[in-house]
């Protein structure tokens, strides 16, 4: 599958939209792109033509040689993150290969990451949506929350907040995420595997 290396990535960063889901597990992959954001000194405005927040901008080294990047938090609730990705990867003319979903992974330790191209979506209904919109041949990158302890629903794990122990280690854990999906749109997926799958 070539792509032209010009063609822009698109990361979208998984979550439920409003304050009360903010902190949760489930909302990781926005705290994610937050940090991109950041990085790329962008603040998020919402987009005109799809139910999402925006910030454009380049990852890399200065110049032309940094890569194009939008970055997107879909503000569809998480089960209908599809029509927003879809919407700006026709809008901005992303091939499918340079799209990127970050999100929580319940099958990974808490803080592990795990990079992949392809695949199914483990009962993720983020991956659920999108893969239904355009089909499994993006970027997944995984951030690990573990399973539920004891009998906790999934559903009532995933949209608590980190506990206590787990916000001492989050930023440092979102940083590395944010790390590895800059390697990933500037080095290519098998370095950025080698270097944070974990």
């Amino acid at each position: 599958m070539t792509t032209d290396a010009s063609a822009p990535w698109l990361i979208a960063g998984l979550g439920n939209p409003g304050p009360g889901y903010a902190a949760n597990r489930h909302n990781v992959g926005f705290m994610v792109v937050d940090l991109l954001a950041q990085r790329v000194g962008g603040s998020f405005k919402r987009h005109g033509k799809a139910q999402a927040q925006v910030v454009e901008g380049r990852i890399g080294p200065p110049g032309p040689a940094g890569r194009r990047v939008v970055l997107a938090k879909p503000m569809a609730y998480m089960n209908l993150s599809g029509g927003p990705v879809t919407q700006l990867r026709d809008f901005y003319k992303v091939p499918t290969a340079h799209v990127v979903a970050v999100h929580d992974e319940l099958d990974i330790d808490f803080g592990a990451l795990r990079l992949k191209l392809g695949g199914g979506d483990n009962g993720h209904n983020g991956l659920k949506s999108m893969t239904k919109a355009m089909g499994p041949d993006y970027h997944r990158v995984r951030f690990g929350i573990g399973r539920p302890p004891g009998r906790m629903q999934v559903a009532d794990f995933v949209l608590k907040d980190f506990s206590g122990a787990e916000r001492k280690e989050l930023d440092y854990l979102v940083d590395r995420a944010a790390d590895s999906v800059e390697a990933l749109v500037t080095e290519g997926l098998e370095r950025a595997q080698s270097a944070y799958n974990s």
